[in-house]
């Protein structure tokens, strides 16, 4: 890849990782890896079935004694090494997500994989610090503490849009805390997420600790949440995924995290610094082709800012470089897919209706028309419950809204059934301050949108989901906590016994 070595060649052996391994799939089907800048194949291999998920789980629950047996210290020694071989590998780690993604070079480069390395570097630090709540004589005659235990094998699912951080934020928190893991990564985008598991293999982490089945979701998916040796599931991915995910977890009584849809709101009260907004709204919305779930896409510009705020968003947008992911001064490349581009085009034609399109709203032709690109779009005009405002895009969208009155903007903001990320612009310490309360958003920015850090935790409210991914929070979602209690009198006829036989 960044290297010189080829995509077909690197997965020969398949494209399943189980057991420390590459095998090939055993579903019958295969798959089409596709570059959505040019729509050429770059890997074609055989999909996972129901029997690889089977062997994946079991090569997780082989490997949880050894593995949850470790001390923290030694599953820290062996995270920090993987985080040296991930840094070591960078420039193939972001060329290969460019590849399948289509994401500019420069976001894979200085977004996806330091962020990755970071957040593998914060694991390795954290492992350390799995505690619980200090002994102590809560009752008078015994001594109780709080042990924090890993749960077992972990299945998991992560989506298509940030392929490499999102199997990272699925299994490091996973087997930083003692757990294994197998990870369903989309079937479409699964090249780092194997290359991850490789790279665990050569830091040393044991065989089985970390397992990739590439597979479609109605089958190795469902098959992974329902898996009865699964103890725990956690999902990135569609509110109406979710949903099902969710059904399919409950019906064997597994722990779940959820991560879904959002459809932030980026909120300008009429103090803000007007240049900082327009920047970081073309920033927010933009970024990963709009192909985020942070991403800002329902901007409320108190109104005295209001016509300013649009013109200076529309200038700037039609300034943003689309073009080849590889050339560096590209700033926006492909959507995920065509398939996926026409959806997003859908939803700006159908707003023609109602709304006016101030830019973009259009794939580019010429030496771009093989690609699934789309033009940076501005839209005003269109009512609080149109389908532009209400429905999540996924796409270099952005939709602008004006409010008079503070109230109206923060009840504007949190009309939506999700409640992922949301941001607000003041100069205003009282104003900034209201809306990191009022704001119904698991992340809320001032004066900014869309910076993430690996100490941070990140998760939503509502139709957005619930668990965090990131930070130390994580390990919430990925341990046991079992109360211990010893009893100090040494007394064999307690008093207590009395209400179930015999007399004080």
């Amino acid at each position: 890849m960044g290297n010189g070595f080829q995509v077909q060649d690197r997965f020969a052996e398949g494209a399943q990782y189980i057991g420390g391994r590459l095998r090939p799939g055993t579903s019958g089907r295969r798959q089409d890896v596709v570059d959505p800048a040019t729509g050429r194949t770059v890997l074609r291999y055989e999909l996972a079935g129901t029997d690889d998920v089977d062997a994946a789980v079991a090569a997780a629950r082989e490997a949880f004694p050894g593995w949850s047996g470790l001390t923290p210290g030694g599953r820290s020694e062996a995270l920090h090494r993987f985080a040296a071989v991930l840094a070591g590998q960078a420039e193939d780690f972001a060329y290969a997500e460019s590849l399948q993604c289509g994401k500019p070079l420069k976001l894979s480069t200085e977004f996806d994989v330091p962020g990755t390395v970071d957040n593998t570097s914060f694991f390795a630090g954290a492992a350390r610090h799995l505690e619980g709540r200090s002994a102590a004589e809560y009752s008078a005659d015994h001594t109780s503490y709080v042990r924090r235990e890993a749960l077992g094998a972990i299945g998991s699912i992560a989506p298509w849009n940030y392929p490499l951080q999102m199997a990272a934020w699925k299994i490091l928190p996973a087997v930083a805390a003692g757990n294994t893991i197998v990870l369903k990564p989309s079937e479409i985008t699964p090249l780092t997420s194997l290359m991850f598991a490789q790279a665990a293999t050569e830091a040393g982490i044991p065989d089985g600790v970390i397992n990739i089945v590439s597979g479609a979701g109605q089958d190795a998916g469902e098959h992974l949440v329902g898996h009865p040796d699964v103890v725990m599931t956690s999902f990135t991915g569609s509110t109406a995924v979710g949903k099902r995910v969710a059904e399919l977890a409950t019906s064997t009584v597994k722990r779940l995290h959820l991560e879904l849809g959002g459809k932030a709101p980026f909120l300008v009260f009429d103090d803000a610094d007007l240049d900082a907004a327009v920047h970081g709204a073309v920033a927010a919305s933009l970024i990963n082709s709009g192909q985020d779930c942070t991403a800002a896409t329902r901007a409320y510009v108190q109104r005295p800012l209001h016509d300013a705020f649009v013109s200076g968003v529309a200038a700037l947008m039609e300034t943003v470089r689309l073009g080849d992911p590889f050339d560096p001064s590209t700033d926006l490349g492909p959507l995920i897919s065509r398939g996926h581009r026409d959806r997003v085009a859908g939803f700006v034609d159908r707003a023609r209706s109602y709304a006016t399109v101030v830019t973009g709203g259009e794939a580019p032709g010429g030496a771009l028309a093989d690609g699934a690109y789309y033009r940076p779009t501005l839209v005003t005009g269109a009512a609080q419950d149109s389908e532009i405002v209400r429905s999540e895009i996924f796409g270099p969208v952005l939709v602008v809204l004006p409010f008079d009155t503070d109230d109206e903007g923060i009840r504007l903001a949190n009309d939506t059934p999700y409640g992922l990320a949301a941001s607000a612009w003041s100069t205003g310490l009282y104003r900034a301050n209201r809306a990191t309360r009022e704001l119904r958003a698991g992340c809320v920015w001032i004066n900014d949108h869309i910076p993430i850090i690996s100490e941070m935790p990140h998760g939503g409210y509502r139709a957005s989901g619930f668990g965090k991914d990131m930070s130390s929070y994580s390990f919430e979602e990925y341990t046991q906590v079992k109360h211990v209690m010893y009893d100090n009198t040494a007394v064999a006829g307690k008093d207590w016994h009395r209400t179930v036989f015999g007399d004080r």
